[in-house]
């Protein structure tokens, strides 16, 4: 009885979950269209998330780009016996895969946690109540410039670490590998091109559409004190992230159509 009960109450809460994020989702798109459009909130947002962001994202790329070029050879020289199609596949991995999830997922970390924070502090300080009182509406308010200054922000971000990627995965195979600057960037084109560079800063574009929605969505319904805005940024983590692998999932099956 226990059991089934609570997997009532699962199935409640998912159904809930769904109805008020789409709910949100459609709302946040309606405002979109619907001025005002508070640009200069915007560019502050976009500062935030990109340049803020920046560092960190270069930083783990860059050692995730040495444990790939690394590993590749490695484990290609124990299958095939040599490892001259490491650049073209690391490439292939870095451009298609992890550039963009890496940044997708550092984001939902940094970015998505404080979009979280802020809005569940405003909601348990009653600053929301008092935007509606004044006329505001809270969504074209908070919502929409977080919401384009992220998607702005993950797409150029994005960009900018796979290329930092490739560029660190050159170094490395130059250094511990013996591949030239010429040599890599010979293989790098046999197998990739900038159509998997544009695919990725559309993957990224999605996932800085995502994060600021989950993290609103989250931070809308705090209720409660700190203890609450505590937890409201981790549901927000986790629930962004879930969300980046199965965007990641769907988006890797449609491009799969197009490389």
């Amino acid at each position: 009885m226990f059991t089934k009960s609570t997997q009532q109450d699962e199935n409640l809460n998912q159904y809930e979950f769904s109805k008020n994020f789409a709910s949100l989702l459609v709302h946040s798109f309606k405002e979109l269209i619907t001025p005002p459009l508070r640009i200069s909130e915007g560019i502050k947002q976009f500062h935030f998330i990109a340049h803020e962001s920046l560092f960190v994202i270069i930083i783990c790329v860059c050692f995730a780009a040495m444990v790939t070029i690394l590993e590749s050879s490695f484990h290609m020289k124990l299958v095939i016996g040599n490892d001259s199609l490491v650049p073209g596949f690391a490439a292939l991995l870095i451009l298609r895969e992890l550039g963009a999830v890496i940044t997708g997922l550092l984001l939902a970390s940094r970015v998505g946690a404080g979009i979280a924070a802020e809005i569940a502090t405003m909601k348990i300080t009653e600053q929301i109540d008092a935007l509606q009182m004044l006329g505001v509406r809270p969504v074209n308010y908070i919502v929409v410039p977080r919401l384009i200054a992220s998607v702005f922000a993950g797409a150029i971000v994005t960009i900018l670490a796979n290329l930092v990627c490739l560029l660190t995965a050159q170094v490395i195979a130059d250094i511990y590998l013996g591949f030239s600057f010429e040599m890599f960037m010979t293989a790098v084109k046999r197998f990739a091109d900038f159509n998997d560079l544009f695919l990725s800063a559309i993957k990224g574009a999605s996932f800085g559409f995502v994060i600021p929605l989950v993290s609103s969505y989250y931070g809308f319904r705090c209720k409660g004190g700190a203890e609450d805005v505590g937890q409201t940024t981790t549901k927000s983590v986790v629930a962004s992230s879930i969300a980046i692998i199965f965007i990641d999932f769907i988006l890797t099956s449609l491009f799969s159509q197009l490389y």
